[in-house]
């Protein structure tokens, strides 16, 4: 019986003790977002409807109106050429590639696009690609040279992806490390080859999230880039993407406006943002873009009275905002996909006000992107359920916002003092002072938007 006792201690003291858990806290976002994306609005072109030319030569003359403007990273749409086989409509969609390393002759030449990337860096803007990674068109070469990349049906035809009526197009299969390996390197070739400085990914939770992480490794030992998904994911930004789309905050605007009931899907929306997604990752936020897109046809339908009020939370309340080429004019149809249909310019009604929020976003580092931004403090408010009031930032440097997102007028009383302090109106540049007594007017569908001054 000792020795048998004596032996159990022996072996329980040679047992390794167990490693004490690590309780400190994990960043989940490690992507290093380059400095240039810290203030960041984004602008989306559609080159065949940019101009009435549909060129890039010819948009690039636009770019110092853009640069006035503020914008920061030009999205090109896709800039490859299109496909021929079950083409959609007379020109085709953008996004059925037919070579992912070459420029579609409608749109110019390889000149015109380095001369497009040159002029942009030189006005101090940068310039991504459209990239569409989980489909090509169907008469797109790698059909026939590797027949394995792509996913085919039992009796062994091309497919689209699933779920989807793109017939235009023909999944590929990233179970395939050749695939991988081709796709990787065309991402690194216009980087390195045509100074691009990141990617819009189409549909980007289509493709393996560890084909992003490889292919953003990759793009960083050329030079710091911006990858934006399109897609809801936490995990897309933990190594591969700046950003995400924030499709909740569409739909909570767009909710509110249909239902009428207030201020709450948006107060909603950003309460599960703060809790649910880490700060450091970069939302977009947007009241159109080339799904959904005219002020006067979709937005307006959508919006009605609060597409104004709508802009300027895009720009205030957390996200990265982006504008759609056209929204600045009025455009006011929603334009054509698969054919021409040149956007008609002229100073639109919202054009002072784009101006001017994106020159209190770049002045106010409260209102910066992600991690560089700072978080949202609701400010309670004698209208709880219409109007949602909040401050960014530290005393001294915030910037105060009020929203009435209800088609009901208000006069807002404030029950904290969180927001105390002195201000001028963002858009005005009138004076204000926020002790306690305070009420505010604001219309059916008003807002303000106050700055703090020392």
């Amino acid at each position: 019986m000792r020795l048998a006792i004596a032996t159990a201690l022996a072996l329980l003291a040679a047992t390794p003790a167990l490693a004490e858990p690590d309780y400190t806290p994990r960043a989940m976002v490690e992507v290093h977002n380059a400095d240039w994306t810290r203030d960041a609005v984004l602008y989306q072109l559609n080159t065949r409807q940019f101009t009435p030319e549909g060129t890039l030569s010819a948009a690039e003359k636009q770019l110092p109106r853009l640069a006035g403007m503020g914008i920061d990273i030009i999205w090109l749409m896709p800039i490859h050429p299109i496909g021929i086989e079950n083409r959609k409509g007379p020109l085709g969609s953008p996004y059925a590639v037919r070579d992912y390393r070459a420029v579609n002759p409608e749109l110019g030449t390889e000149a015109d696009l380095r001369a497009f990337v040159a002029a942009a860096h030189r006005l101090g803007m940068k310039v991504i690609l459209d990239w569409v990674a989980n489909h090509s068109a169907h008469d797109n070469p790698l059909t026939q040279s590797h027949p394995e990349w792509y996913t085919h049906s039992p009796e062994g035809a091309l497919v689209p992806p699933a779920g989807t009526d793109w017939s235009d197009v023909a999944d590929f299969d990233y179970s395939q490390p050749g695939l991988r390996r081709y796709m990787t390197e065309s991402l690194v070739y216009w980087v390195r080859e045509f100074g691009i400085d990141g990617y819009r990914a189409d549909v980007a939770g289509y493709v393996p999230t560890d084909f992003w992480e490889t292919a953003r490794a990759e793009l960083e030992k050329i030079k710091p880039v911006f990858m934006l998904a399109e897609w809801e994911q936490r995990d897309l930004h933990e190594h591969a993407f700046d950003a995400t789309y924030a499709w909740g905050w569409k739909e909570a605007m767009q909710r509110l406006v249909k239902s009428r009931e207030g201020a709450g899907p948006i107060r909603g929306y950003y309460a599960g943002q703060a809790e649910t997604w880490p700060r450091a990752a970069m939302r977009m936020v947007y009241t159109e873009n080339h799904d959904q897109n005219s002020w006067d046809g979709v937005a307006a339908e959508i919006y009605g009275p609060a597409y104004e009020a709508a802009i300027a939370l895009s720009f205030t309340g957390s996200g990265l905002p982006l504008i759609y080429n056209g929204q600045e004019a009025d455009n006011d149809r929603q334009l054509k996909f698969f054919e021409r249909d040149p956007i008609v310019w002229k100073e639109g009604r919202y054009s002072d006000l784009f101006r001017k929020l994106i020159a209190l976003k770049t002045a106010s580092p409260a209102l910066h992107n992600g991690r560089f931004g700072a978080p949202m403090v609701e400010v309670p408010t004698s209208e709880t359920a219409d109007v949602y009031a909040f401050t960014r930032g530290d005393k001294g440097a915030r910037v105060f916002a009020v929203f009435n997102l209800s088609p009901r007028p208000h006069a807002v009383a404030f029950a904290k003092a969180r927001h105390h302090g002195r201000y001028v109106d963002a858009l005005t540049g009138e004076a204000a002072t926020f002790a306690g007594d305070e009420t505010l007017d604001l219309p059916a569908w008003g807002y303000r938007i106050f700055k703090e001054i020392d």
